[in-house]
């Protein structure tokens, strides 16, 4: 250890005598550090899709829980107990959408199923059709737009014709959902099919403005351990966004900080939404995993 001698202990000295001398405003501003440049605000917002964490919850519960835990809105999953479905009749359609409105949570959407990649046409056309009976059902209640996915890329078909085909259906759920005031988000999803460039060409395919994609957090975003450059290839497109276990962040397995961050940069005022793999045993199990899931994510925005 260096020992303080005379002059070093002369010119501490000095340098304070100056300091009082200017004022403390001026000692605080020499210890103050460099203005950091205003950060972008977060604009985006935490709810839930129902696959799985609350794939065994009634409607009730899920209202329940989602403003006890203070989520914002909810993507119905279909399937699930609760049974939002086409099936649904106008009367029971109403009291789905006066409950999430009662309850202050926001109808994010109906996640369907519905995927267009089949090389047998009648196939396409149900899942069309089948996502056309999602917009009306989505319409009624409430909601914002409808998710489908693409979830193969058959062997015996050439990609890019593949590609063209999921844009050119996209293209006609998308007019359905125009009329209806909705939109359609194509999940970054399945084997093949979940590569960003392939995602970017379906959406160039489909060319409708009410057509864009839900971000899906998939270890085929990775380029280096960053998201970066399937973000910035995918933006333009991207209306909503799946998140799923945040741990990742933490094991530098998946980037959520600087996926938040880059949403907060690039505006996004949507919602991240809860997409864990996982079904607890009962709704409070459930609802103390979401308060620590909530926890995290606030952290992790935070810090983004």
């Amino acid at each position: 250890m260096k020992s303080v001698t005379r002059r070093d202990f002369l010119q501490a000295g000095g340098a304070l005598a100056a300091g009082v001398a200017a004022g403390p405003a001026a000692i605080a501003a020499s210890a103050a550090p460099p203005a950091a440049a205003p950060a972008e605000p977060i604009k985006f917002r935490l709810g839930i899709v129902t696959y799985n964490v609350a794939a065994q919850w009634d409607l009730p519960t899920i209202l329940k829980v989602c403003r006890s835990v203070g989520l914002a809105a909810v993507e119905l999953r279909t399937t699930h107990k609760h049974g939002v479905e086409p099936s649904l009749g106008p009367a029971e359609r109403a009291e789905v959408k006066k409950r999430f409105a009662d309850a202050g949570v926001e109808v994010w959407g109906c996640g369907t199923v519905c995927e267009f990649h089949s090389p047998d046409p009648a196939v396409v056309r149900k899942n069309i059709e089948t996502c056309k009976a999602f917009v009306g059902l989505t319409a009624d209640i409430g909601g914002r737009g409808v998710k489908v996915r693409p979830n193969a890329l058959p062997k015996e078909v050439p990609v890019e014709k593949t590609l063209e085909q999921i844009g050119k259906a996209l293209a006609e759920c998308g007019k359905a959902a125009a009329d209806a005031n909705l939109e359609i988000w194509l999940e970054v999803h399945g084997p093949g099919t979940s590569l960003p460039a392939h995602c970017r060409s379906i959406m160039q395919h489909c060319g409708h403005p009410s057509v864009g994609l839900t971000w899906n957090s998939n270890a085929t975003d990775l380029v280096n351990g960053s998201v970066s450059e399937a973000f910035q290839m995918l933006r333009p497109w991207i209306r909503s966004c799946h998140i799923n276990e945040l741990y990742k962040d933490a094991f530098g397995v998946y980037p959520y900080r600087e996926l938040f961050r880059l949403l907060r940069q690039t505006g996004y005022d949507r919602v991240t939404l809860c997409e864990i793999g996982k079904t607890p045993p009962d709704a409070a199990s459930g609802e103390e995993l979401l308060r620590y899931y909530k926890a995290l994510w606030l952290s992790l925005v935070r810090d983004c």
